[in-house]
């Protein structure tokens, strides 16, 4: 039991550490949880870490908090998965309330622009750093290679979702065709041992979800999802049933992460006047200056939604209820991730997805982590001492981050 409590800590803190420094929205937190979980710690190698990305990529809801619950899932069982995202979430959670707390208060002000460009670059640098890392590792022959580059094509030309869902789905069935490999017993290879270790952690029966389960939260997101408007519309008059119905369709229906989901916020809550509009934009640009999920923002809203004690109330209520889909649907889906890989069919497809997983990553280093990033000559040199950091000198992620903003306070 002691081992047990042992793995809660390790999960917790090591989650805190990232809620506190990640910063760069859930592109870049791909690259800090890399660093963190397959590259210092190992609990799970670059194949099952990959496994996990494609599998959050395809589903809607804040792709970076879904991996980490995925995680503490893989790694401690149904309390580590909550240990984790109450870790990795309540440092931008309790920041943002605060915020809202000051919004309420006192007129506010134009963020630095000098150390949030800085965090932007340090963002660049980690998501470099991760695209070079996994290409190596996925897409490391020509045809996995061409599959990256044509999905990161595809996410920078074509809008929207569809660009990113549609070349996951084409590589994926190109990955039957040519990747299909007869079954294995495994690698001989140290990457292949950290493989079935990770295999052995989340098969195990104290930590693996029953299957179940797994149907159970299914038809529990189903229900909720077509429950909660009907009890908004029979019960007019409750905010909080309002909040609650708003923030768990932001969370389900959503793809691409909180730069998407801000537009459909905005239109949820500024017209039904839980908030200015001025305060809408004003959050807007706190919660890119704050480490962790951008999904937070559902905390201030709430916290603006009410006064006095209610406040903490509503921000806790818009925070659970944005990210309950995410545990009802990793819940659903892990488990059979876990019986899914063992068949080569799916183990072909998985390949290709895993390629085309590198070529999402190579598009948003672009778009929008190079676009927001680099403007100046200046940038560009800040983002290359950053990335050296990080590639050549092992630099900790938290240290690149605070060299980056304190540079761009210096000299932006």
């Amino acid at each position: 039991m002691s081992g047990q409590r042992h793995r809660y800590r390790e999960v917790f803190f090591a989650a805190l550490k990232l809620g506190m420094t990640s910063f760069g929205g859930p592109i870049a937190h791909i690259g800090f949880f890399r660093d963190e979980y397959v590259q210092r710690r190992k609990w799970l190698d670059e194949r099952t870490f990959a496994d996990m990305v494609g599998l959050c990529q395809m589903l809607p809801g804040p792709s970076s908090s879904q991996l980490g619950i995925g995680i503490g899932l893989y790694r401690a069982g149904w309390k580590g998965a909550v240990l984790a995202w109450l870790a990795f979430t309540l440092p931008s959670a309790v920041a943002m309330a605060a915020f809202a707390l000051i919004v309420q208060r006192y007129p506010f002000a134009d963020a630095s622009p000098g150390w949030l460009r800085g965090l932007h670059i340090a963002a660049l640098a980690v998501v470099a750093q991760a695209v070079w890392g996994m290409a190596r590792t996925l897409a490391p022959d020509a045809v996995r290679g061409t599959l990256a580059i044509g999905t990161a094509v595809a996410a920078l030309l074509i809008p929207g979702t569809v660009g990113q869902i549609v070349p996951l789905v084409c590589s994926g069935l190109l990955g039957l065709r040519l990747f299909r490999t007869p079954k294995s017993a495994g690698s001989a290879s140290a990457d292949g041992r950290l493989h079935l270790q990770a295999a052995e952690i989340g098969t195990n029966s104290s930590h693996r979800p029953r299957m179940r389960w797994a149907y159970a939260a299914l038809s529990a997101f189903i229900g909720c999802l077509l429950l909660l408007p009907l009890l908004r519309h029979l019960f007019p008059g409750r905010l909080w049933l309002a909040l609650a119905d708003s923030f768990y369709r932001a969370g389900s229906l959503v793809f691409g992460g909180g730069h998407v989901l801000l537009p459909m916020l905005e239109q949820e809550t500024v017209s039904h006047g839980w908030l200015a509009r001025e305060q809408f934009m004003a959050g807007y640009g706190a919660v890119q200056a704050v480490p962790g999920p951008m999904f937070t923002f559902s905390a201030y809203i709430g916290a603006l939604a009410g006064h006095g004690g209610m406040s903490v109330f509503y921000a806790a209520l818009a925070l659970t209820a944005i990210f309950l889909p995410s545990f009802l649907l990793i819940a659903a889906a892990i488990p059979h991730m876990h019986r899914l890989r063992e068949h080569a069919k799916f183990r072909a497809a998985l390949t290709g997805v895993n390629a085309s997983v590198v070529g999402i990553l190579l598009a948003a280093l672009y778009d929008p982590v190079w676009v927001d990033a680099v403007r100046t000559p200046l940038d560009f040199c800040i983002a290359l001492a950053a990335f050296a950091m990080l590639a050549l000198w092992k630099a900790p992620p938290w240290i690149v981050v605070l060299f980056a903003a304190l540079a761009g306070i210096v000299l932006l």
